[in-house]
């Protein structure tokens, strides 16, 4: 391939690898401190029992919630504990991870290919064969 083209397709290739790179990096550097589930939406006990289950000395906190065992005493006076007074906010980092895990895999396979197309651009790797004259029979 003539040294222009090389460079043509070189650069070429190169500037079009920015793209799935900036993808790339800018779903990389995203904060992981963020995916807490927000206050006024935190889940109730009951609603959270398929994720977490709260054991106070052993025992399921639930129980000692329906019993009336837990108190909690303020300078006011002290009150028995319900379970509508307990809310949960968890941390939703795996669920996102899992949503994000493909097209993570999609821009690294492209960066992966555009470095190999550069590669083989640059160092002439490409079979290159110009254009034949007919042969007259």
């Amino acid at each position: 391939m003539p040294p222009r083209l090389r460079l043509f397709y070189s650069l070429l290739t190169a500037g079009l690898l920015v793209i799935p790179v900036v993808a790339l990096y800018s779903e990389l550097s995203k904060r992981s401190d963020i995916w807490w589930t927000p206050l006024p939406i935190a889940a109730s006990l009951t609603e959270s029992q398929d994720r977490v289950e709260i054991y106070v000395r052993g025992k399921p906190l639930g129980a000692l919630l329906n019993e009336g065992k837990l108190r909690i005493t303020e300078e006011t006076g002290s009150g028995t504990l319900g379970a509508s007074e307990f809310s949960l906010r968890f941390n939703n980092w795996d669920r996102v991870r899992v949503t994000r895990l493909p097209i993570l895999l999609f821009y690294a396979a492209a960066c992966g290919a555009g470095g190999l197309l550069v590669l083989l651009v640059a160092t002439g790797r490409l079979a290159y064969r110009g254009e034949k004259e007919p042969v007259a029979a």
